[in-house]
């Protein structure tokens, strides 16, 4: 089991991984050994989502689900395939979290009159600064 939030875990059955040559980390052994891992995750066929969680991670995360309806996560930080495993998923619970976790309403605040005189006495205050080098300037040499 994957715990994603309080409320949401997915079995592991539902990730599926494949792995291929990395371009990363590796040296010598870079070009024979399979370190690279990609996990995929079909939001259709899953049984943990529900049917506005599946909409949620379709609309956030566009990039990241392919016409199928799978939602791919590559890792290929490390050396090993296990380490690589557990980075995948840990990206894919950090996803999946932040795409279902809804943002808090903006509250629009004024700012206070005290505040916007401050601003514009600053400007005004470097308007002067500036007039007064323009003004004083010799060509004479």
């Amino acid at each position: 089991m994957v715990r994603v939030t309080e409320d949401l875990e997915i079995v592991d059955g539902e990730l599926s991984f494949a792995t291929s040559r990395s371009s990363g980390p590796g040296g010598q052994n870079v070009n024979k050994v399979n370190t690279r891992v990609t996990l995929l995750f079909d939001l259709e066929e899953s049984a943990s989502l529900s049917a506005q969680q599946r909409a949620l991670l379709r609309h956030r995360l566009p990039g990241r689900i392919n016409k199928e309806g799978v939602l791919r996560v590559v890792s290929q930080r490390h050396r090993t395939q296990l380490a690589n495993r557990d980075a995948a998923v840990e990206r894919f619970v950090e996803l999946v979290r932040a795409a279902l976790t809804e943002a808090p309403e903006r509250i629009s605040v004024t700012p206070p009159d005290q505040a916007n005189e401050r601003r514009l006495e600053a400007k005004r205050r470097r308007s002067r600064v500036k007039r007064e080098r323009s003004v004083g300037v010799d060509t004479e040499d």
